[in-house]
């Protein structure tokens, strides 16, 4: 049985900074088809970051140049690295992989639906 365990979430005040685990257990983490995605009380679950089928890396424009995404082969951990953090990053914070199908970048990004494995979630808050 799969699992996606997310932690480091937590309350920071704005511009400070969080890094989320995600840890897997009984599958083996790939060098691509894995994302975040976020889903703040009231919107719309958005990708956040992810690796297409080909490792390719995106991010949403809201956090460019502020997260990253990254992986640990050694721990099977994928990471997200959050730094410069809003209030309007608040949000339960998932993690997912293994596609179901080939994804360019975009998709990677905008179809959680395609990937296999999905995490609990871990909460951010950003406080102003």
């Amino acid at each position: 049985q799969v699992q996606l365990v997310e932690s480091g979430g937590g309350s920071v005040q704005a511009g400070g900074s969080l890094r989320l685990s995600c840890a897997a257990f009984g599958y083996t983490f790939r060098r691509y088809c894995m994302a975040w995605f976020r889903q703040g009380s009231g919107k719309e679950r958005e990708g956040v970051a992810a690796l297409d089928s080909e490792g390719n890396t995106i991010y949403t424009d809201s956090v460019k140049g502020r997260f990253t995404i990254s992986q640990d082969n050694a721990k099977n951990t994928l990471y997200l690295q959050m730094n410069s953090l809003k209030p309007e990053d608040t949000a339960m914070y998932y993690c997912a992989a293994d596609c179901e199908i080939w994804m360019t970048s975009i998709q990677a990004l905008a179809h959680i639906g395609r990937y296999k494995y999905f995490g609990q979630g871990t909460q951010v808050t950003v406080s102003s």
